[in-house]
């Protein structure tokens, strides 16, 4: 309520006063805000061609860093140690006829322990080994055609016994696991030749096949020759007189073109 007297006394006297003609002793004037008169000059047309000229422009990557091996060649020191890692890859690639290299992408320990048991179902064992030890025993063998391979983290997947369908059964449960390509007996394949050869029927079926037509061959025979001589004898005959008939045919065109 004080408040309200106080405001409406000031409101009255500033109205009185104003009505007589008195002003403050005092007056606050507002003055505006000075205008920019410094403005930015434009660049001359021969500095703007020079800066365009001279700007750096860096060059794309065509390829991401680590995709091919690098032209350095780096010296790998024969110690124990790198002597008994290719003893060893020697041994592997002479005792087994299934050689897969396969890129891990990001797989974990625990994936790689349920994959390595799913492999060692079907006799296929997991190798690791340094991608410079391998380069260099494969630089001196007659596999030197998979050193390409071997770029990034790779694992082997060898076996005694070419077991391809097995080994690509137990990749599809793991797709962080990428099959690069195989020496399968004897033999460097690809990733799409892989697959055509898990397609290939076996040995043992075609064996069989071959076993089962040449028994049906002999059986025909032997049953031809277990007839009786005169139906025998009549068959030779028809085969000579098609023959007669077939050269004939043949030495007729040979005349009309003599003529």
């Amino acid at each position: 309520m004080t408040y309200f007297l106080l405001k409406m006394t000031a409101t009255l006297c500033a109205t009185l006063l104003r009505s007589q003609g008195w002003l403050p002793l005092i007056q606050s004037v507002r003055h505006g805000s000075k205008a920019v008169t410094r403005h930015k000059k434009p660049v001359h047309i021969l500095k703007q061609k020079l800066l365009a000229v001279t700007q750096y422009i860096p060059p794309g990557r065509a390829v991401a860093p680590g995709a091919y091996p690098s032209k350095i060649k780096h010296v790998l020191e024969d110690n124990g140690f790198t002597l008994l890692l290719k003893k060893d890859l020697k041994k592997v690639f002479e005792e087994c006829k299934m050689i897969a290299v396969v890129q891990k992408n990001g797989s974990s320990a625990e994936e790689m322990v349920v994959l390595k048991h799913r492999l060692f179902k079907h006799g296929i064992r997991v190798k690791f080994f340094p991608n410079q030890v391998t380069r260099s025993f494969l630089s001196d063998s007659v596999y030197c055609n998979m050193a390409p391979l071997f770029i990034g983290p790779t694992v082997l997947f060898v076996s005694k016994e070419p077991k391809v369908k097995e080994m690509l059964s137990a990749l599809k449960a793991s797709p962080q696991m990428t099959l690069l390509g195989a020496c399968i007996d004897n033999t460097l394949l690809s990733a799409q030749g892989i697959v055509g050869y898990s397609k290939l029927p076996s040995v043992t079926v075609i064996q069989g096949e071959l076993v089962s037509g040449l028994t049906m061959l002999t059986s025909c025979t032997a049953s031809m020759l277990q007839r009786h001589p005169a139906h025998l004898s009549a068959l030779l005959q028809q085969y000579i007189k098609q023959q007669s008939l077939g050269d004939g045919v043949e030495a007729a065109p040979k005349a009309e073109e003599a003529t």
